[in-house]
């Protein structure tokens, strides 16, 4: 970025809550970076980090293969904070032992402070037999030579400090929810011993990166695909800001949108006022092309191919165009260098892929930095309007996934007036900011009812609600039964052609959120 930002750097082992991390040191105002346990040295000396923080991970620092930093990182003259098996590999590095648990620890512990705790700078500020969440099966035995052990559990050793050194380690894990304390030991870690000031917040992240965008673009012109969701808006948003009208949005109506969703998202960018908006209806375009195609990964690509179509003929329009603004977000990246963990492929429905090489476009991607919550902090700052800001992730390819099938026009209409009822009712409920993602399905099967003493043969409507942080986990939301009476009693009133309402009470992993 243009400012230099105060910087954390975690290297990545392969836990499955490095990101937590990540997100639990920018909410004390530090600016983190996540990179590879492998990361070149150069590239980490050109970061100027106040500080490392080694992730856990799945592995034995003993096995073969297993994930091992460049030791030279602790010559660097930072602190360094080991967790889990982040402490492990410090221990194995420095001289300590680590060895398998007799008693493997899953779950919730109890640490326990040691004498030594008065001059502990890490537990600063903690009471004795505080509650944190184990998740290891090896564990360090012996602290390496120089190393004091402040802080016990039943089982291990719960930290263990060299500050004069500044090296640091916990075997618990801090950044889960379920260690309440959590945030003030990372707190202390980067606030104390890294000695960060705390320059980090949507404020700061704005101006940095409007002046970043400035001197990219230059006198050059954008444009931006805008889906009405809150990653493009505030992309957008920013890059406005930084160069004006020479942005011009487009957004597609593929008529796979939500009910009225086209004029609604309209609307809401014209009482922003600040975006210059061109809505594109081309929903008859999109729903010829898939018709009779049931496969949905063809309907996902018939989709992507036509939107980029649809876009490219009306940028064409507006004269040269030499930038196309995508609302990556920093998972998107970590993802794609993850050296051990899973590997993302970016859908070229979300990001618009074939854009850039088929109208030589250079990309700006403004919010690669940001994680979901930090990119609605930004818009709101920006001033988006709330319905732009709040809205739950909606997919690229839209209710084309959740209509399992050929898409006919009628049923359509019927998924759209489904989706709009439960809509209605979870934000009648209050539950609607509480939620990832609600939504309907309409399933590909009939079934018998009887209405107005009457048989009837209709379909069947699915109703699905998630909670997630970031979409990669997701449990089924405990919907109150009220609510979910009044969607099942409203649906089956009002959409004709439904007489059942089935809801899906599947986490991701192993379902997906989407049917499709």
């Amino acid at each position: 970025m243009s400012k230099a930002f105060e910087t954390i750097v975690i290297l990545d082992f392969g836990s499955q809550y490095t990101q937590l991390i990540a997100r639990r040191i920018r909410e004390v105002g530090v600016y983190c970076e996540i990179h590879p346990f492998n990361v070149g040295m150069d590239t980490l000396r050109g970061v100027h980090p106040k500080g490392i923080i080694l992730s856990g991970g799945p592995s034995s620092v003993y096995e073969d293969g297993a994930p091992h930093c460049d030791r030279q990182i602790l010559e660097l003259g930072v602190p360094v904070l080991g967790i889990c098996y982040g402490l492990q590999l410090l221990s194995y590095f420095l001289g300590g032992r680590v060895e398998p648990s007799s008693r493997r620890e899953y779950g919730a512990a109890t640490v326990n402070l040691t004498g030594e705790r008065e001059q502990s700078r890490l537990l600063a500020g903690l009471s004795d037999g505080f509650p944190v969440w184990m998740s290891h099966g090896d564990h360090v035995t012996v602290a390496p030579p120089g190393f004091e052990v402040v802080a016990t559990t039943e089982n291990a050793l719960g930290a263990v400090e060299a500050p004069q050194r500044g090296w640091y380690g916990l075997q618990f894990h801090p950044e889960v929810a379920h260690t309440p304390d959590g945030r003030l030991i990372l707190s202390n870690f980067v606030r104390g011993i890294c000695e960060c000031q705390g320059d980090w917040s949507a404020a700061s992240f704005i101006d940095a990166a409007v002046a970043r965008i400035r001197q990219q673009i230059g006198e050059g012109h954008a444009v931006c695909g805008l889906s009405g969701g809150v990653d493009s808006s505030v992309a957008a948003a920013l890059v406005s800001r930084a160069i004006g009208d020479r942005l011009t949005c487009l957004f597609v109506d593929n008529g796979l949108l939500r009910k009225d969703e086209f004029s609604k998202v309209l609307k809401a960018f014209r009482e922003y006022g600040k975006l210059n908006v061109k809505g594109i209806a081309a929903g008859e375009r999109f729903l010829g092309a898939l018709k009779g195609v049931e496969d949905p990964e063809r309907k996902r690509k018939i989709i992507g191919t036509t939107f980029i179509d649809v876009f490219q003929e009306e940028a064409n329009r507006l004269g040269q165009i030499d930038f196309l603004v995508q609302g990556t977000l920093y998972p998107d990246v970590i993802e794609s260098q993850s050296v051990k963990g899973p590997s993302a492929v970016i859908k070229s429905h979300h990001n618009v892929g074939g854009l850039p090489e088929k109208m030589h476009l250079r990309l700006v991607e403004p919010l690669r930095e940001l994680f979901k919550d930090e990119v609605r902090q930004v818009g709101r700052e920006l001033g988006l309007p709330a319905p732009l800001i709040d809205r739950q992730p909606f997919p690229g390819p839209g209710l084309a996934i959740r209509i399992p099938g050929a898409i006919e026009p009628d049923d359509l209409l019927l998924l759209q007036e489904s989706d709009n009822i439960v809509m209605e009712e979870i934000r009648n409920s209050g539950l609607y900011g509480e939620l990832w993602q609600s939504f309907a399905v309409l399933l590909p099967i009939r079934t018998v009812g009887v209405m107005g003493d009457q048989r009837t043969y209709e379909r069947v409507i699915a109703v699905r609600a998630v909670k997630s942080v970031d979409g990669m986990t997701a449990d089924w939301a405990r919907l109150p039964y009220e609510v979910l009476e009044t969607i099942s009693r409203r649906i089956v009133s009002e959409v004709r052609g439904v007489n059942r309402v089935v809801y899906d009470i599947s986490s991701k992993p192993p379902s997906t959120i989407e049917w499709e």
